[in-house]
């Protein structure tokens, strides 16, 4: 399975929906939490080309989005094919 990569912070409600749609369907991520290191969100400003709201999720290096995009993929079947090897 392919690296997933999720900035957030502890108390985001759409960090912690988008990391409950992960762990439903048995995915591992990687989590950077952003207000324990401040320096990790200028890092994921830069990936996510500007944007600067919680969560932003990378597959491998796939920007997928924050987790409205992370569930409309998952609402077409389109999210499995991401984690695919």
């Amino acid at each position: 399975m392919k690296k997933v990569t999720i900035y957030t912070t502890q108390t985001c409600p759409y960090c912690i929906k988008a990391k409950s749609l992960l762990e439903k369907k048995g995915v591992s991520y990687y989590e950077l939490r952003i207000d324990l290191n401040p320096e990790l969100a200028i890092e994921a400003v830069t990936k996510s080309g500007g944007r600067r709201t919680v969560p932003q999720i990378f597959i491998e290096d796939h920007y997928v989005g924050g987790s409205d995009e992370l569930h409309a993929l998952e609402k077409e079947n389109k999210l499995d094919r991401l984690f695919a090897d």
